[in-house]
Formats: C-alpha cells, structure tokens, sequence
C-alpha cells in the first residue's frame, strides 16, 4: 500500500498525517509515478496554513505538494509520448506531490535529461521554472540592469542570482543575517543589503547612483513591499512573486505608482505562464540547458525522509533554511 502525507485541516505543521492511500489506475492523459524526490517549497506552507494563493486546492482532507521527480511505473490508455520507466518531473497543478505514488497528468510532466539526477532535479523544478519565468517573460533582464533579488540566500535566490548574473546584470540581494550576505555573494550578488541594519531601499538608490533599480524580484510581500517600490527608477518593474510576510496593504496606484514614475507592478505565477505544454516544453529545456551548463547549481541543503514533512515545514517557516529542501519517500 502506497503512503501520503494528508492535512485535515488547515494550520501549522502538526497538521500533517502519515497514512496509507489507495492510488488507482491512471486514466486518459494520465500515468502513475513511483517518486523518488520530491521538493519543498514556501508556496507549499501558504496552502497548508489557509493563506490566500493563486494555485486552486481541493477540497479537505488533501495531500500538498508542487513538485516531484519519480519513474513512470503505469500508463493511460491513450497515453503515447511517455515509456514505462522513464524518468519525469513536474512543478505544476494539481497538488499532491508529497506521497509514494501518485497519478498525474502528462499534459504538465517533462522528462528529465541523463545526467541530472533526481535529488537535483527535484530541488529546482519550481524554483527553476519561476526563475526562467521571472528573468526572461515577467522583466527579461538585460545586460547592465540594476535586479534586487529578495531572501538571496534562499531557494529562489540560489537560482536567481546566479542566472541574472550570467544575463549581465548587477544583482543586489537582501538578506537577514552576515552570514547569508556571505552565501549570496558566493551565489553571484555584487551587492548584499542585511535589511535587519540597512533600508534597503536607500542602500539600493546609493548603489544605483540615485536612480533605482530596473526590476526587484518581491518575495516577501507585507513587510517589504513599499520599500521595494522605493527601491525603482521610473517605469520599473515589480514583480511580487510571493508574500512570506504576509499579503501586502493595497497600493495606491496613483500616489504609489504614477507619482513616483509610473512604475509597474506585477503578481506572476508560474502556471499562468507555462498553460501551454510547448511554452512548458521550452522552459523545462531553458532550465536544464542551464543547469547542464553550470549557469547555476541544485543545492539542496535540507533532505527530509517524507513522513517527516512537518520538521521540514517547520525549519521553511523559521527561516532556518537556504537553499533547497527535498523530501525522500
């Protein structure tokens, strides 16, 4: 018998249960994965505390979880461009990665490439994903842009920062602690703001000469927003991908934005952007093709044996974590 990580209700960590599932068959446009990783992200804590968040759930009692890597054990009947034995991944809807087994839509499944292998794969498919989605469609950053990257020695942040290097741009990236500031450097940062001793925002205009940076990557939501949109020159960009402190207070669009120079703001979720598979296709391909050619590197700092998800939402949840997070069923 296959087991899952369930919730019953919505609250902190000591939600989740470990319990047998049954998993059935899979049907039309469907297979059934044996996983072998699975990644943990802070998206994964919005929908286990109830906090609002642009993927759908189902309803209660559910099993979380965004993003996995495991082998094709069974197909659909209709289901031609996957083998038996393959190795896939995903990143998308619906829920449900934090079990053994699971049946999954091969509409929003990749295959991943020889020579990355799963732990790795596992511990980017989301953050990688976003990263091509915020670096190239939601600001395609170009080269000698001034990027504010928030939590630089995060999971985002580790993909981000290196790759917004490698685009050509300088990357500022704001972090809690010295030690962090030292890890996002080694991550490609040319610039390190610890925010709980700096305003970021007026260490980010010192460093820009006055003008402000062209996109900030907003993660942290209540806590930071308006200091990021203090931290941009005109017309620039901010695309609040995450809110870890909370949903932000609304914005005046006319005092907030248009006085300031007519800045943007922007709320992108990855699977808004990715809703065709060829579009799925190519950023899966961007993010290996960037993985394979050491652009940036999987780091996965924190592995978990699955039925104890609630420790590793717990460690998320106070920041005691950097870089990556993996469960292994």
């Amino acid at each position: 018998m296959s087991h899952a990580a369930i919730i019953h209700a919505k609250g902190d960590p000591g939600v989740f249960a470990w319990e047998a599932v049954a998993v059935g068959d899979p049907g039309p446009g469907e297979v059934r994965i044996r996983h072998t990783a699975i990644g943990v992200n802070f998206a994964d804590t919005y929908h286990r505390r109830g906090i609002n968040h642009p993927i759908p759930l189902p309803p209660l009692p559910l099993i979380l979880g965004l993003e996995a890597v495991g082998e094709v054990i069974a197909l659909g009947a209709d289901v031609a461009d996957f083998s038996l034995g393959e190795k896939v991944a995903y990143c998308l809807p619906p829920v449900g990665a934090y079990c053994e087994e699971r049946i999954y839509p091969t509409k929003t499944l990749v295959r991943v490439p020889e020579g990355i292998d799963d732990v790795s794969a596992a511990a980017v498919m989301m953050t990688g994903m976003t990263a091509r989605m915020l670096l190239f469609d939601t600001y395609k950053v170009r080269p000698g842009d001034f990027v504010l990257i928030h939590a630089a020695a995060g999971g985002m942040g580790h993909v981000l920062c290196p790759w917004a290097r490698a685009l050509g741009a300088t990357v500022i990236g704001t972090v809690g602690s010295s030690e962090k500031a030292r890890l996002a450097e080694a991550l490609g940062c040319h610039y390190t703001i610890n925010y709980n001793e700096e305003d970021f925002a007026a260490r980010t205009r010192e460093i820009t000469h006055g003008e402000g940076c062209h996109v900030v990557y907003e993660s942290i939501g209540k806590t930071t927003l308006r200091q990021s949109l203090a931290s941009l020159r005109p017309m620039g960009v901010c695309a609040a991908y995450g809110h870890a402190s909370g949903a932000p207070d609304p914005v005046d669009i006319i005092e907030e934005l248009g006085k300031p120079g007519a800045l943007f703001i922007t709320r992108p979720a990855l699977h808004w952007y990715v809703h065709e598979r060829e579009v799925l296709q190519a950023y899966a391909a961007d993010l290996f093709t960037a993985m394979g050619s050491g652009i940036f590197k999987s780091a996965v700092n924190h592995s978990y044996p699955l039925k104890e998800v609630a420790k590793a939402h717990a460690a998320i949840e106070a920041r005691q974590t950097t870089g990556s997070t993996v469960l292994i069923p």
